[in-house]
Parts: structure tokens; C-alpha cells; sequence
């Protein structure tokens, strides 16, 4: 058993948001506290996945502290930009960086800190903190966020970007190698750590709760049509999707097809999108649901789909896929022909992986798996199977408490 210790855990998301990154991290925060350690987090205002501030904090003060089930939250109210561009991002990651070192200071012990990345900056203050107070660093990388911006275009014909590539990349390695463990979610994602760092990265991967996404609980939920063959997408609208092939999808579409396509969502791209979709009457449109109601929402759906870039090669592990795949209903995703992805989607048969954005080819798997009844129900059964087998929350956790945590 482990000796009570002081954690503190450096976050840019953290509950009440309750997706993504905010989710995973009060999960892991819940279980580090119920395991009797004492817990501090410093993060910012919650505002994802609206990029506003959550109407219930924004007249709190600029430095806020609350404790939610016993957990200390240090806050600090951010920038948050208007539109998001990468300037905007920049800029808010500086904000968040600046008010996360100044709270660090009020705090006065810890044994432990754990800083979770994808805003590379945090990772200064967090290593700042670990110094002063003689404390050991974990660092778990849910995004390289500069490499992901390089290779999906965010900033890529960005000249500032252009100018600044090394330094940052030389920024980022002496940070990550202040670490005394890293881990993050992917395997390929392990091995863009190991060059990066020449350090030994640790496999922790999100993971997904078999109760709250459970397919022999759910109600038909009310954004999705029982008489149409439903395509679900749920998550952040983002540059890192593939939106035009859904685009060219959707002209192909005819009534007697009788597919309804819903975007369950927001970010950075959903105004866009939004005008993009216009046209086509059989895509609706909805703001994300909260957690509590995402079990109605995947489970009600026919297909899950997720058209990704393909020249991104699993810089990230999208946490969605887990959802997607617990939901017990198949899933047709596009991406990097030699992503970790393809590798699950091989081994588990959860769904059809393709290679490229061709819209044609898409669209006629789309139209095979439809009409198809038994392989829609064989390749639910086997990705809820294999989800549940490989990254449940519970084996997940306790592997990483064990290998990483206990040895601290």
C-alpha cells in the first residue's frame, strides 16, 4: 500500500467540463483521492468544449479556488479567444501558463506533480513547481500539440510557425526531459516521445467506463431518428477532422437512401460548418450533450464515423474511438494507413478503416454495412468486446497507479 501523499496535478481541463482531456483528468484525480492520497489541482476557467467561459464562473474572481468532493481546484480565469485561430491559441496558452505558475506558489507541499499536456507551456510552470518543492514530475502527454499542428496544416503556412519550429521543439525536449516518468496514450505516440526525449515513455491510454457507456441501458435518444439509418459523429469540430470529405459524402446522398447524418459537437470549425451543411437536410446539427446523456447518444446511433487527415500519423489517440466502440455499434474512420488506429480496427474488427478520403469509396462501404444487418451486429459485439478487454477504466488506472504512481 502506498504512503499518503501530497499530489498536485497541473491541468488545463478539469471538472465540470466533462469531456476529452477534462474528463480523463478528474477521473484520474478521483481515483488518485480515493486511494487516501491528498490532491491539489491548478488549472484554468472551465470552458471546453464551447471556448467560452461556463456561464456559472465567469463573475468569479481572475484567481478563484473551490474544493468539489474534497479536491482543491485552483483556478485561474484565462484568455479565451473570440475566434480560434492560432494566434488565439497562443495566446490563451500563455494566459492559462502565466495564472497557473502564480497559483502554484500559494501551495505548499507536494511529493508528486503531475502535469497534463497538450499545452506544452504548463509543462514550465509545472517543472518550476517540482523544483521548489523538491518534487518528483510525472508528465502524461494526451497531445504533442506543436507536432499535431505541424502535420494537419494549423500551422503549417504559418511563416511565424516556420521561424520558431526548432526552438520550440528544443523548448519542449528540455522540459519533458526535466520529467522523472512520461507517459502518454498510443504506442506511436511512445515512440514520438522516446526520440524526442531518449527517456522511457509509459503506455497509459484513456480509457472508457463499461457502466456509463452500456448498450443494454440506454433510451433512444432524442437527436437521433429510429426510421432513418443514423451517422453519428460527437465530438470537437475541429482542423484535426477531415470535413470536406463528409462534405462529398453528403452529395451523394439520396432519399431513398433514407441516412441522416448528426454532428453532435462544437470547436473551432462548427461555424464553418455549420454554412458547409446548409444545404443537405438530412445533417442536423446539435451543441454537445453532458457525459451523463452520451450513453443514450452513442448507443442510439447505427454507425459512428470519423473522417481523419490523412497525412496525421496518431500524434493523437482520438479518446472518442472508445466511446464509439463501447457503444456496441460499428464505426467507419479514415485516417493514416499506419496509425494505431488501423491497428486496433485489424485486431478487434470494430468497423472499416480506410486509407484515404476517397468520398466514393466511403460512401458505397457506407451503403454495404447498411444493408447488412448480421455484420452491423458482429462488428458491435466485437468492438465493445475488445474496448472493454484492452482499455477499460478500471484495469487502465490500476496499471498505471501500479507501474508509475506506486514507484514514485
Amino acid at each position: 500500500m502506498l504512503i499518503k501523499k501530497s499530489i498536485t496535478v497541473f491541468t488545463t481541463n478539469y471538472y465540470p467540463e466533462d469531456s476529452a482531456i477534462g474528463l480523463y483528468t478528474t477521473q484520474l484525480v478521483t481515483y488518485l483521492s480515493n486511494h487516501n492520497h491528498e490532491i491539489k489541482v491548478v488549472t484554468g476557467f472551465p470552458n471546453y468544449p464551447f471556448w467560452k467561459i461556463f456561464p456559472n464562473y465567469q463573475n468569479n474572481p481572475q484567481y478563484y479556488t473551490e474544493t468539489i468532493n474534497g479536491i482543491e481546484i485552483l483556478r485561474y480565469k484565462q484568455y479565451i479567444p473570440n475566434a480560434v485561430t492560432f494566434f488565439g491559441r497562443i495566446l490563451m496558452m500563455l494566459s492559462l501558463t502565466y495564472g497557473v505558475l502564480i497559483n502554484s506558489f500559494k501551495i505548499k507541499k507536494s511529493d508528486i506533480t503531475i502535469c497534463i499536456v497538450p499545452y506544452t507551456f504548463l509543462l514550465l510552470p509545472a517543472a518550476i513547481f517540482s523544483w521548489r518543492k523538491s518534487s518528483k514530475l510525472l508528465v502524461h502527454v494526451q497531445d504533442f500539440e506543436f507536432d499535431l499542428a505541424f502535420e494537419s496544416g494549423i500551422a503549417k503556412s504559418n511563416l511565424l510557425f516556420k521561424i520558431v519550429r526548432k526552438p520550440v521543439f528544443l523548448f519542449e525536449k528540455f522540459l519533458l526531459k526535466k520529467a522523472h516518468a512520461i507517459s502518454t496514450i498510443s504506442n506511436n505516440m511512445m515512440d514520438v516521445g522516446y526520440k524526442k526525449t531518449g527517456k522511457k515513455i509509459y503506455y497509459f491510454p484513456n480509457w472508457i467506463s463499461e457502466s456509463n457507456i452500456n448498450s443494454n441501458d440506454f433510451q433512444q435518444h432524442v437527436y437521433i431518428d429510429k426510421s432513418k439509418f443514423s451517422l453519428l459523429y460527437s465530438g470537437n469540430v475541429g482542423e484535426k477532422q477531415d470535413w470536406q470529405t463528409l462534405l462529398a459524402i453528403a452529395k451523394m446522398i439520396t432519399p431513398k437512401d433514407n441516412i441522416e447524418i448528426v454532428l453532435v459537437g462544437s470547436g473551432a470549425y462548427i461555424e464553418a460548418l455549420k454554412k458547409q451543411i446548409a444545404p443537405f437536410t438530412f445533417i442536423k446539427i446539435f451543441d454537445p450533450v453532458p457525459y451523463s446523456d452520451l450513453n443514450n447518444l452513442l448507443c442510439s446511433a447505427n454507425m459512428h464515423f470519423l473522417f481523419q487527415k490523412t497525412e496525421v500519423l496518431d500524434t493523437v489517440m482520438p479518446s472518442k474511438l472508445l466511446g464509439m466502440m463501447a457503444s456496441e455499434k460499428p464505426s467507419i474512420v479514415t485516417g493514416n494507413i499506419n496509425s494505431e488506429v488501423k491497428t486496433i480496427f485489424d485486431k478487434s474488427n470494430c468497423g472499416i478503416y480506410l486509407g484515404s478520403n476517397d468520398a466514393t469509396v466511403i460512401y458505397n462501404e457506407i451503403l454495404k454495412l447498411k444493408s447488412n444487418n448480421a455484420l452491423q451486429s458482429e462488428m458491435g459485439r466485437s468492438a465493445r468486446q475488445y474496448v472493454l478487454q484492452h482499455f477499460s477504466e478500471g484495469k487502465v488506472l490500476s496499471k498505471y497507479y501500479d507501474e508509475v504512481i506506486s514507484l514514485i
